[in-house]
Order: structure tokens, then C-alpha cells, then sequence
């Protein structure tokens, strides 16, 4: 047996407290985004057709025992096994028909059998069912080689579950094998979170949108906002504004005052280090907001911040596009599941191989783009990732399923080494 070295503590190695002073590990970011992020009070009843992607604030409970009566799993002969007299076989008159969405309230004799279908009620006094391939059929008689067990291919009433029992739990995320479960339960409207109000804050003087042509001096496109519109492009997100400030304090404490009355999550790009163009970290104290944190071990992304602004909470993702996307990742995330009122609040990671050794400079979790290129012998992923990365990079992205997680107190993985790995959405 082959064993394969494991670089992978408690949290990827990402709680590693060793941190430059004023900077806080990926974990304990994550611990204050649980701390003082609170999923929306609002609620709303929707049809269940238009509820994929929301998530439940109140439990769905069934409104009828299912299945809501006994009924045939084949198609077949409803009989009463009791009324079967000695060791057989027995020849039985047929009487009656009964389908799926009949009433089975035709009387019987205990002798009698009658022809029947899946889904259809079993009449009174039958107690199995036996399939149609185990009977011989003579005109308006059957003939039963073997009698049949109590029970026999019925399916009975409250089986599944009873009425008042919970289908699906508060803040469970509805896809649609639940929304399947809760019309089954006798739903059609279901108690869902609002959508989560956002606006979206791009500030920096050298970004022109994208697509612009000519481009002058030291501009450069707009990346982030286009990226980020894309993945709040969710069913529980409510893209109210997308604003461009420049880099003035004033401006973009007016902007954040404006954007904190309308809605529960600002989420701005950019400004939020500590150079002298940098204005979030100020323009948010001047807004009468508060700030959780500023500053993660994480490479890239390190100036990301957590804050609130009166009732909205302020995430400030980096201005370049690579930060940018792995913090919102790893971060951003979990707090729009949070507000959302999401069970499931952190995006799941995996373990997975390294294809390859890979060595860099210890000291800060670091997360890199990852392509699955192959499983070993035991199931697992094998990835590669780039050995050169930088901030502004995002093609390598585009090409990437996930990303991995290099813990903050390793210098050296070898080749086949464990290490977490976040995969993208398929959507």
C-alpha cells in the first residue's frame, strides 16, 4: 500500500495564527463573517415553480399522510389472501376494475378478485396484490399457483411519511428534487427568504468599462464588474445598483451612505489597502460605519475587509481581478449563503492529488487556480496548477475547475501530496 504524504492541518492551514500583526487568518474571517452576518428577517410566499435557488424560512411539513391511501406497486390482481382456502391453486372470479384516480369504493366479496393498476386504490377487502406475470388468466377467472404474502406489492397509506411530518428543514436551499418533495408533501406555495438587496461599488479612476475602445493613458477595463454581476447572477440575489465612483473619499462615503439605506449587502472592488489612492477603509468610518476586520492571510486577496454601514454589511473584495475572484470565493460566499439564511454556508472543499511537486514561499494560506487533469488509483482528483501566479491574472481561470489550497506553514508539497481544493459551479 502506498501512502501519500498529507499537507493539510485543521483548516488547510489556513488558521495558522502565526500572522503579520492587524492580519487574520482565512478561519477566523470566516468566524466573523458567521459572528456578525445574519440572514434577512424578510420572508415571502412564493409558488414553488419559481422558487429554485431560494431558500426555505419555514419548514415544509407534509399535509397528508403519504402515500394518502393503500395503493397497487404493480399492475396486477387485488385479493384476499385470507379467503384463500388449503395449499392451492385457487381459481378466483375477476369483478371490477380499478385504475390510478378511481375511487375504490365499490363493495367486494372476500373471494372476488379484482383487476387493478399501479397507482390505483386497493378496494376493501383486499390485502395483496399479485403481478399480472403470476397469474393465469381463464376468461373472467384467474387461476393462483402460489398464495400471496399480506402485504404483497401494496404500498400503504403514511409509508413515506404521516401529515405533519418535516419534508424539508428551514434554510434548506430549493432545488428541484426538493420542490418535487414539497408539491409531493401538497405544497404549492412555499415561505422563502427575500432576496438579498446588493449593490455592487466600483471604484477606481484608471477602470473604464469594459468593452471600451481607445483606451487612454493608464486605464485599464473593468473586470471585476462585469465577473461579479455574473456570479450574483443568483435566484436569491437582487442586483439592485451597480455603481462607478472615483477615487474620492467624499464620493464614495456618499455613494456607501446612499447604497446602506436600500440595501443588505455593498460589495465594493478596489481601495481597500492602505496606499495613498486607497479610500475605502476611511469613507466607510466617515459613513458612521464599522469595520470587523481588514486584512487576511490569504495570497492572493490580503486587503479584503468585512464591516457594516447602519443595517447593510460592507464586504471590500480587492481591486485586482484574480483577488478579486478567490476572495469572493473563499469569503464572499459564505457571506451572501449567510444572509440568505443558507444552512450550508461555506462552499464545500474537497481533498484532491497533486500531479506534480510545487514550491513557494510559506507564511500565508495560498489559493491557486487548478485544473483536474486525472484520478489515481484510488478515486481521487489529480490537479496541476500553475507555478507562477500573479493578482491581475484571471485567464487562467477561465480554463480551471477550482481552486486549491496551499497551507500557510508549508514551503514544499511533493508530487501527490493531499491539499483542499474549492471546485467552481457548473453554472
Amino acid at each position: 500500500m502506498t501512502y501519500l504524504p498529507r499537507h493539510l492541518s485543521s483548516g488547510c492551514g489556513c488558521d495558522d495564527l502565526s500572522v503579520a500583526a492587524g492580519v487574520i487568518s482565512i478561519d477566523q474571517a470566516l468566524q466573523q463573517v458567521l459572528q456578525h452576518v445574519t440572514p434577512v428577517a424578510r420572508t415571502e410566499n412564493a409558488p414553488i415553480h419559481t422558487c429554485r435557488g431560494r431558500v426555505l424560512a419555514a419548514a415544509v411539513l407534509a399535509h397528508a399522510d403519504m402515500p394518502r391511501f393503500d395503493h397497487s406497486a404493480m399492475d396486477g390482481y387485488a385479493v384476499n389472501s385470507k379467503a384463500l382456502a388449503g395449499d392451492g391453486p385457487w381459481l378466483l372470479p375477476v369483478n371490477g376494475r380499478v385504475a390510478a384516480g378511481d375511487a375504490a369504493d365499490t363493495p367486494y366479496a372476500a373471494t372476488d378478485a379484482c383487476r387493478i393498476f399501479t397507482g390505483a386504490p386497493v378496494p376493501h377487502p383486499f390485502d395483496s396484490v399479485i403481478m399480472q406475470e403470476k397469474v393465469e388468466r381463464l376468461g373472467n377467472m384467474i387461476r393462483i399457483n402460489t398464495r400471496p404474502n399480506i402485504g404483497e406489492n401494496i404500498r400503504l397509506r403514511g409509508e413515506e411519511h404521516q401529515r405533519g411530518a418535516e419534508i424539508l428543514p428551514v434554510g434548506m436551499k430549493l432545488i428541484p428534487r426538493a420542490i418535487a418533495a414539497a408539491a409531493a408533501a401538497g405544497h404549492g406555495v412555499v415561505n422563502v427568504r427575500c432576496r438579498i438587496r446588493v449593490t455592487l461599488l466600483a471604484s477606481g479612476s484608471e477602470v473604464a468599462a469594459s468593452g471600451t475602445k481607445n483606451l487612454t493613458g493608464g486605464q485599464i477595463w473593468d473586470v471585476n464588474t462585469p465577473m461579479l454581476q455574473s456570479l450574483l447572477s443568483r435566484p436569491d440575489v437582487d442586483l439592485k445598483n451597480v455603481i462607478k465612483v472615483d477615487d474620492n473619499k467624499d464620493s464614495i462615503r456618499c455613494a456607501l451612505q446612499s447604497a446602506a439605506a436600500t440595501s443588505d449587502l455593498i460589495i465594493t472592488t478596489g481601495g481597500v489597502s492602505v496606499g495613498d489612492e486607497d479610500h475605502l477603509r476611511t469613507a466607510v468610518t466617515a459613513a458612521r460605519g464599522e469595520i470587523f476586520f481588514a486584512g487576511v492571510a490569504i495570497k492572493p486577496g490580503k486587503p479584503v475587509a468585512l464591516g457594516k454601514i447602519g443595517d447593510a454589511v460592507w464586504l471590500g473584495l480587492p481591486g485586482n481581478p484574480g483577488s478579486a475572484f478567490v476572495t469572493w470565493s473563499v469569503i464572499g460566499q459564505t457571506v451572501l449563503n449567510t444572509l440568505a439564511g443558507n444552512a450550508q454556508v461555506h462552499p464545500e472543499r474537497r481533498h484532491v492529488v497533486l500531479g506534480h511537486s510545487l514550491s513557494r514561499k510559506a507564511g500565508r494560506c495560498e489559493v491557486r487556480a487548478a485544473r483536474i487533469v486525472g484520478v489515481d488509483g484510488y478515486g481521487r482528483d489529480i490537479v496541476e496548477c500553475p507555478s507562477n501566479v500573479n493578482s491581475g491574472q484571471v485567464s487562467l481561470l477561465a480554463t480551471s475547475d477550482g481552486l486549491s489550497f496551499l497551507p500557510s506553514e508549508t514551503d514544499h508539497f511533493p508530487e501527490g501530496a493531499l491539499v483542499e481544493f474549492l471546485p467552481f459551479s457548473s453554472n
